[in-house]
């Protein structure tokens, strides 16, 4: 295999030319994102069968001669947990990658693990074993070292194999149809665009709090956020998320109140206290039909319905054991209380997973399954027999 390291326009139009007419793309891409809010985009690393290439952003600033491969229905564009690969890729370039195919949820239905690493696989699946130690390196410092090099162009070579594997396990399993839903989802832009109001429900330890402080949490929130995207900061280097927490929690009326709250710093009263005590103010009048609400909600079960809950743990991993799959894959235990306390919106019973847990645990529920111990095994049975 050719390796080659890009760092002029030239040289990229080059290497398209040469790229097209691929069956396959292997794709990825190196990043720092510790001091700031969107990720410095570093470097690219693609391949096909003949060709490995790392091409540099930090030299070539126009990336036009690769939309046309990245956007041709004839190429699969693979990548290895793709998701904040493919972020840079839309907050760049407006463009996402189609057709797609991502070897980590592949790996998943193939009986491979559950977020199953890249050098994992390729240990399992190729028996390579590979450098990981460069992960956390520094992909901005130039020239790059000969072993970084290495370990970035290597994080493609093998993806192609993995790739071709996979799709014959998938096909042998019946089971290609099976990503259509999550690779769509992978290539929407919706799935990339970011809703400051919502950011609320990304900070933990917000089961804690009720009622208004719920709203005032999402206004503080959603502000940070804004500002963190207009500087382009991380979040925390604004305000971390225990201090909106505080906040939200001790509703402060002044600077005074501001002060008393552990971990807000003297220069970001100085610089924030007026915006932050009239979020504070505002959102809490907010009527209460107004504050929000938790998409699944804590319901405290009853002794016979978490004893439901139990079954369906355990039906899902004989169902999972069944299709050579990762039980904590397929349902969790919040989801599965959801289905005992009748709700229908969750997410196996839909696609692929209806077909593998869906149909069978809600006949659990209705009592036309149940779990029997059957000559030293347990499997699901109906409950007639």
């Amino acid at each position: 295999m050719q390796e080659l390291f890009i760092d002029t326009p030239d040289q990229l139009q080059d290497l398209c030319i040469r790229l097209a007419g691929s069956s396959w793309l292997a794709l990825d891409t190196e990043f720092l994102r510790e001091k700031s809010y969107y990720p410095k985009f570093c470097l690219l690393q693609i391949a096909n069968e003949q060709i490995a290439a790392c091409i540099d952003p930090l030299k070539v600033d126009d990336f036009s001669a690769l939309m046309p491969l990245l956007k041709d229905p004839g190429i699969t564009k693979i990548f290895h947990a793709g998701r904040q690969d493919l972020e840079i890729f839309h907050q760049l370039w407006d463009t996402l990658p189609t057709p797609l195919f991502d070897t980590q949820l592949a790996a998943m239905l193939t009986g491979h693990g559950d977020q199953v690493g890249y050098a994992p696989l390729v240990q399992k699946l190729l028996g390579i074993t590979l450098d990981k130690s460069h992960s956390r390196a520094d992909w901005s410092l130039r020239p790059l070292p000969q072993e970084q090099h290495r370990y970035a162009l290597d994080d493609v070579i093998y993806l192609g194999r993995i790739y071709l594997q996979l799709k014959a396990e998938l096909e042998h399993l019946g089971r290609t149809h099976w990503l259509e839903d999550d690779f769509n989802t992978l290539t929407a832009a919706a799935t990339y665009q970011i809703d400051p109001q919502q950011q609320w429900q990304r900070i933990r330890g917000r089961q804690h709090l009720k009622g208004v402080q719920l709203a005032i949490l999402q206004f503080l929130a959603s502000w940070r956020e804004e500002i963190a995207m207009k500087r382009n900061k991380p979040k925390g280097w604004i305000i971390k998320d225990d201090v909106l927490l505080e906040l939200a929690r001790r509703r402060p009326k002044d600077k005074a109140g501001l002060s008393r709250i552990r971990g807000l710093e003297g220069h970001a009263i100085e610089r924030h206290g007026d915006t932050l005590l009239k979020l504070i103010s505002d959102s809490s009048k907010l009527p209460t039909e107004r504050w929000p609400k938790e998409k699944i909600q804590r319901i405290r079960l009853t002794t016979e319905q978490e004893a439901m809950v139990d079954i369906l743990m355990c039906s899902v991993r004989l169902l999972a054991k069944k299709q050579q799959l990762s039980s904590q894959a397929l349902a969790t235990r919040k989801e599965l209380e959801q289905l005992v306390t009748g709700s229908q919106d969750l997410a196996f019973l839909s696609g692929w997973k209806k077909a593998v847990i869906g149909d069978d645990l809600q006949k659990v529920v209705a009592g036309e399954l149940w779990p029997h111990y059957i000559n030293g095994q347990l499997c699901l049975t109906s409950s007639e027999a």
